[in-house]
Order: C-alpha cells, then structure tokens, then sequence
C-alpha cells in the first residue's frame, strides 16, 4: 500500500509541475523607477522620482542605460549585459560589436556593478518571517502581497501572477517562490521617516539607442552569414 501511496504521488507531483510552464519573452524592455518620500509622516509633498535604469534585451542580450539623475535625458552609462557578466559602452556609443567586446574587455560581474539596475543572488532580510496580504489591483492588475516589518522597516511586496519570465527581476527567489513578476516595494524607514516606492514596469518596445546597438549587431551576424 506504501508503494502505490508513493507512486501516486510521484504522478501527482509531476502532472503539477507540468501544468506550470514559464514562458521566456524574447523581446522587449524594463523600466525601474523609484519614488523617495522625506518627511513621510507629515505628508507627501516632498517628493523626489528617479529613473534608476532602462533596460532592454533580445533573447539573452541586454543593453542597459543609465539615466544621470540630474538630468534624465542625458545617458550616464550604457551597459552590455550577458550571462552574468556586464561590460561598459561609455555613454553615447551606438556602433559595439558584442562578439568583439567580449574579446576585448574584462568582463565585470553584474553583481558587483555599483549604479543602476541591482543585481542580487541575497534573499530579503527576514523574508522567512513575512505575513501574507490580501490581494489588491493596482494600474488595473492584481497582485499578491506580502508585509516585512521589523523595528527598523516597514516593507510591502507586490507580486503579478504571470508564466512570462523577464531576463531580470529585483528578486528572483520571490518569484520562484510565487510564480509570479516581482513589479513593486514599497518601503517605510522608521528611523528617517522615509518612504519609498521602486517600481519595476515592464514594456514591449526597445530604447532608442538599444535598438541601434541591437539591430547594428544583427547586420554585422548577417553580414558575416552570407
């Protein structure tokens, strides 16, 4: 009888893990912004936004920019990104060739670059002593939530259910956990009564100066093809 117990359940287990299929998209782009709120709990007036990152990517490619934060319109830095690894275009360059880059440059671990979009393997302080929320919609979606408070901060998280996986996530073991798009924290500090929004919004377009870089590196593969 134990033996068919475990057999079953081997076959359960399997037909579950098969109805949930996650879904690589190919093309597209992430925005992540961030909203800082001083003096939080007199109100929400002073406020300063902050476009940390505009990312796009094609398959396992991504080109990530930088914005300066005094002046939005203007690139601070353009990452290559792949396989871990980043390497830096300067601010304004449209004509890299990935392949010769790779050759060329000392590549950096993304987990050790210092501005723009993070990157990290650590789980979330005290995430195993998290409390469920109810869900909520927001801009039209649903989320799941969950709550961390600690004596230091006050955190939600807001999770999209979707199969669609994104080539990055502000933390991928929130995710796998909840089969799910990690799009939203927002974060009290106690101590400096600071409130603080960081978004993630997705996009289907590219930016303009990845575009170039993308479609730059696929005439050099044709090109080379034929």
């Amino acid at each position: 009888m134990k033996i068919k117990l475990t057999r079953l359940s081997i076959t359960l287990i399997l037909i579950l893990s098969s109805c949930h299929k996650e879904i690589k998209s190919e093309k597209g782009g992430i925005d992540i912004i961030s909203n800082v709120y001083f003096d939080a709990s007199k109100g929400l007036d002073q406020m300063q936004s902050f476009h940390i990152s505009k990312i796009s990517y094609y398959e396992d490619d991504l080109i990530e920019i930088i914005p300066d934060r005094s002046f939005p319109e203007i690139n601070k830095q353009i990452y290559y990104i792949n396989d871990s690894v980043c390497y830096s275009l300067g601010s304004e360059r449209k004509n890299a060739i990935f392949s010769e880059l790779v050759l060329k440059q000392k590549p950096l671990p993304v987990w050790q670059k210092k501005e723009g979009a993070v990157f990290s393997k650590e789980w979330i302080p005290n995430y195993r002593n998290r409390r469920k929320l109810s869900d909520t919609v927001l801009f039209g979606k649903q989320y799941k939530r969950f709550e961390i408070n600690s004596p230091w901060n006050y955190t939600r998280f807001y999770i999209y259910p979707t199969d669609t996986i994104l080539p990055y996530s502000l933390y991928k073991h929130i995710e796998q956990d909840y089969h799910g798009r990690l799009e939203r924290i927002d974060s009290y500090n106690k101590k400096n009564d600071i409130f603080v929004t960081l978004q993630l919004i997705p996009r289907k377009s590219w930016d303009e100066a990845a575009r170039e870089l993308f479609e730059f590196n696929r005439f050099v593969i044709r090109t080379k093809n034929e």
